[in-house]
């Protein structure tokens, strides 16, 4: 996909949200703080990537949506219908999103990398997660809640029930707020790091853009070749952006 930047404007991109964890009422302020940047990002956006997380559990019944999130959906809702397109990516905490941005938001949903084209400049855009060597126990796991029998006997829980477990177990993912996150651990032990080394013996990208990981990364990997994990609005409250000629991360501080 080809995106021409227009005078002025830039493309904005975060990540990891996890809204709604550790509970709603701690949630809040965070959501508040996501909807402030989305108003100030608004006014020179060509577009907006999510690249997952935005919730911390995401479960989509037939006739049922979770509970909450009015302020960012109504948000990002409002934008789109401005004319600013917007793009998200699954991460595997909400994974389980099915087709209600689409049909309400009209937002695309992407459930692995793409590759876009940004003013001639090469992207590949994900959320990360079970990308590049090792994490095998995630990867088993992800296999297991994307299997379609296993949604459609979860999609008979009541929505109270499938809600309150769903929350539960994804609160308990270390992947929020474990150790690994709190610091960069080298290029052999980072996987993503890995990931994109191995995709350009391929093919030249001038930037991989991943969340996930919820550390802010800015890595040359070689030949005008940058790896950008984008953090998290949990601890860091970091975002790219780009404009046209040099991507950046930046901290929404207040």
């Amino acid at each position: 996909m080809n995106i021409t930047l227009t005078h002025n404007k830039k493309i904005y991109f975060a990540s990891d949200q996890h809204l709604g964890a550790p509970t709603p009422e701690a949630s809040a302020p965070r959501e508040k703080k996501f909807v402030a940047w989305l108003d100030e990002v608004q006014k020179d956006a060509e577009a907006i990537f999510i690249l997952g997380d935005l919730f911390d559990f995401w479960f989509e019944y037939k006739t049922v949506v979770p509970k909450g999130f009015v302020r960012v959906l109504g948000k990002l809702a409002a934008i789109k219908d401005s004319g600013i397109p917007i793009y998200f990516f699954v991460g595997n905490h909400d994974l389980w999103m099915r087709d209600y941005f689409e049909k309400e938001l009209n937002i695309p949903v992407y459930h692995q990398p793409k590759e876009f084209t940004i003013n001639n400049k090469t992207f590949l855009i994900g959320h990360g997660d079970g990308l590049g060597p090792g994490d095998k126990g995630y990867k088993r796991m992800k296999k297991v809640f994307t299997f379609p029998l296993f949604q459609w006997v979860f999609r008979w829980l009541h929505p109270d029930i499938g809600m309150k477990l769903g929350q539960y177990m994804s609160v308990k993912n270390k992947l929020i707020s474990g150790d690994e996150d709190a610091k960069y651990l080298g290029d052999d032990n980072e996987w993503l790091v890995q990931y994109c080394k191995g995709k350009l013996t391929t093919k030249h990208y001038n930037y991989f853009v991943f969340g996930h990981r919820h550390l802010p990364l800015e890595i040359n990997l070689k030949d005008n070749s940058t790896y950008i994990n984008l953090g998290d609005w949990i601890h860091y409250f970091t975002y790219g952006m780009f404009d046209g000629e040099q991507f950046v991360l930046e901290n929404k501080k207040s």
